[in-house]
């Protein structure tokens, strides 16, 4: 095989070139694999690992596996991009990458619980330690954020352990929803940053609006809610919190929406997904408020905004960091829609046919997992190979 296959540039491998390339071809096959294994579960033919409980553990694979991984590969990318300094690669990076995957089969062995937990907690340390030079050293100080929140990952991972070696009651369902309402304060930091930028690159003639105090509220209002949701989850307070959080989120996104959006794929896929975080919020809203059952709302939140906004940004950074045009195939876009799908078929049916969700969840499990193996058959190609323009990275 000729080098110019195998290594980029700098002298990497072109799998271990840059952090966005084993950590996105990793959430890819664990979304496949991982709802693979919970259809498996759910019809009983595939025994759920004993240190979580069937439920916790697919909640735990979702936030700290699949989206642990999409957050790992983004910021291992962008950091770079936003300080000029460099994040690890070639072995390095391998290493991180093996740590994260040694948190997934961990579970499947015969290990004692405390080896697993430690196994499992240590990978957003480490992402921390391999991000906190490039990120303190950087002039834009905002980035020190995200060291905050990869602390705040960590623990939230220990809530989940500590129920499951024992220790405390209630730690799953806790730190589930702390990492659920981290995750989707990464997404409203980084929507903020990238969705007007793409908007105004993408569609000829537009000018995003970027409102101070809309900016300001949102992340007042997701860290209340973030609060409200581990002190008293369920409560009043916090649906009320919820609802004002999703309201502001409608002024947030019309500010930055243009109908063009819509016609490129590759932008409508983050417009989407952002759609899918409103709901969630306000469906979450109601249901803390004793309106609506609560399933629709988490699923909102995760199989829609989580799963959707994160394809979509997967698929651009693919794109964007290997040297190729930022246009999306028809299978990709197929993938856009199966996700959606997914997620329609997650929530509608509680809320308008509930003698169906058996059915439409196995229904939406295949429709995931198409979705998931789609980009997997368009960008892995894409991840394991040089860069189409020659550059590192």
């Amino acid at each position: 095989m000729p080098a110019t296959a195998r290594f980029n540039g700098a002298g990497a491998p072109s799998l271990l070139a840059l952090g966005f390339r084993p950590f996105f071809l990793a959430a890819g096959a664990w979304a496949c694999l991982g709802m693979l294994l919970w259809v498996g579960v759910l019809a009983g033919k595939v025994p759920a690992p004993g240190h979580y409980g069937p439920v916790a553990w697919h909640a735990h694979e979702l936030l700290f596996g699949y989206a642990g991984a999409v957050i790992a590969g983004f910021l291992l990318t962008a950091v770079r991009n936003w300080t000029g300094i460099d994040t690890p690669i070639g072995g390095a990076l391998a290493a991180l990458a093996l740590l994260w995957l040694a948190g997934r089969v961990a579970p499947f062995l015969p290990l004692p619980g405390t080896l697993i937990a430690l196994i499992d907690l240590a990978f957003f340390p480490a992402l921390a330690l391999a991000l906190y030079r490039p990120i303190w050293a950087g002039r834009n100080r905002v980035n020190r954020v995200f060291l905050a929140l990869l602390a705040a990952m960590t623990l939230a991972g220990a809530l989940v352990h500590a129920q499951a070696l024992g220790l405390i009651q209630g730690g799953a369902a806790r730190g589930n929803r702390l990492m659920l309402d981290l995750i989707l304060l990464t997404l409203l930091l980084v929507a903020g940053r990238v969705m007007p930028f793409f908007t105004e690159a993408a569609v000829a003639g537009t000018k995003p609006i970027v409102r101070s105090w809309v900016e300001r509220l949102t992340f007042v209002l997701a860290a209340v809610l973030l609060a409200a949701n581990l002190a008293a989850p369920g409560s009043l307070g916090s649906g009320a919190i919820a609802l004002g959080l999703g309201a502001v989120q409608v002024v947030r996104l019309a500010g930055w929406h243009h109908p063009g959006a819509w016609r490129i794929p590759i932008l409508a896929a983050l417009y989407a997904g952002y759609l899918w975080l409103i709901a969630g919020y306000l469906l979450g809203g109601l249901a803390d408020l004793g309106l609506l059952p609560a399933f629709p709302a988490l699923h909102a939140l995760t199989a829609g905004a989580i799963a959707v906004m994160t394809l979509g940004m997967m698929a651009r950074v693919t794109l964007g960091h290997t040297g190729r045009e930022m246009r999306s195939s028809a299978l990709t876009n197929l993938a856009f829609v199966l996700i959606n799908a997914a997620a329609l078929a997650r929530v509608a049916p509680p809320l308008v046919l509930p003698a169906a969700y058996g059915a439409t969840l196995m229904v939406s499990g295949a429709l995931w997992i198409l979705a998931f193996g789609l980009f997997l058959w368009v960008h892995a190609p894409m991840l394991v190979r040089p860069r189409v323009d020659g550059r590192p990275g």
